[in-house]
Order: structure tokens, then sequence, then C-alpha cells
């Protein structure tokens, strides 16, 4: 009986070990897929349908790299918008709050001096059961701008860095201002069409497909049992502030195939290896690489880099960069040796009380590189 794949049984055992339901990994090396390969089920409940590789995942904070970092640096080079300019110059209901002295440059690399997180969507809960037929995309939109401009900084801007969804929500309407659209359609039109990578979309609240994709819910995976809307998730986003916010945020809100996240981060590769395309090279380049304005951080510009210990395992050079995602998603891609790898999981279902994938995913970075480049 022949051996199965070892990365195909270290995907097995995670799932055996209740590290996830089900998950999808996708390597491309040099250009090329090197693996790409399901695991376990959609569901651990009834139990659920098998997952494929096709199967669609919340991808929670992957779309701050995936939809609002990218946005930027197009943005960036059209000339609309540079590192150095304010929010409160693009979000004017900021003027005059702390948070809006906070340039781009600060708000990217998570060092603004805003906090982590906030649970305003209880907020806007109370003031949707109060009022008929709020808070809709719009007004949910104007009440966060308010909350954030009365928030006190928790440190000195730019003296250290503090991972941020206020600041990345502050990025995505940022965009919106830019582009004169939502930035599910900026996103659309301008990155994952032009790209290819579909489906990859935002999917507002209160519709069950992904626009533009024929995908229906059963085929996308389920997050938590969640306490707060009271159901299992499924086809809506996970984050109760990107819910809250209508589906749409610059923190979170996208779902995708690894396919489709690969082909975004292909945009990313080839612009970091000189290649004109999509994102010009010299952006890209400055974009993912470790800033080294904030004492201490690893943070590029949206994008992480290899700290220690690292998700991306021991392997990955220096000048990698990546990101995750809450819900058990991954990126990482390494330009010196030409490798991407996407790991997609639902490890929150049923309950985000599980976080044996942290030990999980350095582990399996470091049998990717083994296997397939002999380090």
């Amino acid at each position: 009986m022949a051996r199965p794949h070892p990365i195909r049984a270290a995907l097995q055992a995670a799932v055996d070990d209740g590290t996830f339901p089900g998950a999808v990994l996708a390597v491309r090396l040099r250009g090329t897929f090197v693996y790409e390969g399901a695991a376990g089920r959609l569901s651990s409940q009834n139990p659920g349908a098998a997952v494929t590789i096709h199967t669609c995942y919340d991808l929670a904070s992957l779309t701050k790299v995936l939809a609002t970092t990218t946005a930027l640096l197009l943005l960036m080079q059209r000339g609309t918008v540079t590192l150095e300019d304010r929010i409160d110059h693009l979000l004017n209901e900021l003027q005059g709050s702390a948070a809006g002295a906070a340039s781009i440059h600060q708000l990217l690399t998570h060092s603004s001096g805003l906090p982590g997180w906030r649970p305003y969507y209880e907020r806007l809960a109370l003031l949707e059961a109060g009022e008929s037929g709020f808070p809709g995309r719009t007004a949910a939109r104007e009440a966060v701008l308010g909350y954030i401009a009365q928030e006190a900084l928790v440190y000195e801007r730019g003296s250290r860095s503090l991972y941020s969804d206020l600041g990345f929500m502050l990025l995505g309407w940022a965009v919106e201002r830019l582009a004169g659209e939502s930035l599910d359609q900026f996103c659309t039109s301008q990155i994952y069409r032009p790209l290819e990578a579909q489906p990859l979309a935002y999917i507002p609240r209160g519709s069950q497909t992904m626009p533009g994709a024929s995908l229906e819910s059963h085929m996308i995976a389920p997050t938590e049992d969640d306490p707060w809307r009271g159901r299992m998730l499924c086809g809506e986003v996970h984050d109760e502030n990107a819910f809250a916010l209508g589906g749409v945020a610059g923190h979170a809100g996208l779902f995708g195939t690894a396919r489709t996240v690969l082909a975004v981060a292909k945009a990313w590769m080839d612009g970091r290896r000189g290649k004109t395309g999509l994102l010009h090279p010299e952006l890209v380049t400055l974009f993912t690489t470790r800033q080294q304005r904030i004492p201490n951080a690893s943070w590029a510009l949206g994008w992480d880099t290899p700290s220690n210990p690292s998700s991306s395992g021991t392997r990955f050079t220096p000048e990698s960069f990546g990101h995750l995602g809450y819900t058990g998603t991954s990126l990482w891609i390494d330009p010196v040796k030409e490798l991407e790898v996407v790991l997609l999981s639902n490890r929150v279902h049923p309950t985000r009380k599980n976080e044996r994938i942290k030990t999980f995913r350095p582990l399996i970075h470091d049998l990717i590189c083994r296997e397939f480049l002999g380090d």
C-alpha cells in the first residue's frame, strides 16, 4: 500500500486531532503548483460534506492585504494618495480627533496609536434595535467613524506597533473616498477581475451567494456557532464588526478559494521580483519590506514579515512577507525562494476556543520547505 504524501498526511493528522474540521493547502514554487490538496470536511457536525480544492473560506484578516493594502498600492501608483497623507485629509469626520493625525504609513504599519479592537458591533446593534432600517452600510460607517474619532490614543503615535482592526477600517473607507466607489466594487473591478481571481469577493450582509460567482452557501465552509447572532455562520462574515458594517470592511469580509488567493499573491510576487504587471515593482518592494521606523516591529506596509517565532516556520527567508486570518487562514510569500503558500481552514468551527493552529502553521511551512526545497 502506497504511503500518503507527507503533506497530505500532515493535513489529515491536523483534521484528526481537531486543529480544524477541514482545510485546503496550495503551494506554488517558481510559478508552478507543486501541491494543491484538501482534507477533512466542511463541518464537524452531521458530518459535513468533504472539503475540496474549490471550497470557499472566510478569509478574515487576509482581507487587509488582499483588498485594502492592494487597493492602496494601486491608488498610490496612480498618484491619488501618498504614505504621508494624514487620514483626516481623506476622512474629514476625523478632523480634530486624536486618530485624525495618523498617516497612511502609520495605519499600514499598525503604529497609529489606535486601540487594536473595540466591540462597536454591540453599539450598532443597539442602534439597529431602536431605529427601523438602521444601520445600513452608510449609516453604520458614519457611526463607527464617530466612535473612532472619540478614541484616545493608547500609545504615542509612531513609538510602537499594535495590530489594529480600527486602523484598517479607516484605510478601507479612505480607499472608498479616493476611488469614488465602495471597497468591494473597487477591488472586484480593479484587482480581482484583471487578475482572474474569482471567486474572491465580499459577501454583503443579507446575501448568501458571492457576487459574480454561481457559488451557493453550501460550498462555503461554515465558521462559528455564534452566540451573539444565535446561529451557525455560513456565507456571512465571522468578524462581528465587519458584519455590523454590512459585510464589507477594510479589515475583514473577504471570501475566496486557495487558488484565488494565490492569483493575487502572484501579482505581489511578480512585482517583488521586478516583473511589470498590475502592481509596480518599486512600490511592491516598498510595501513588502520591513519598515525600520517602528522599534521592535515586524510590519512592512500592510504585510507582516517573519519574526522569531513565526507562523511561517523557520525556513522562510527574511525577505518574506505574509499575513494571517483569525478564522484559520494564512498566506506566506518568499520572493527569494519563489515560494507561495496559502492555507485556508475554518479552525473557529464550531467555536473560536481552538488554538491548535498556532502549533500547526509553522510545522506545515517547515515541512513544505523540506519536501520541495530540501531545506
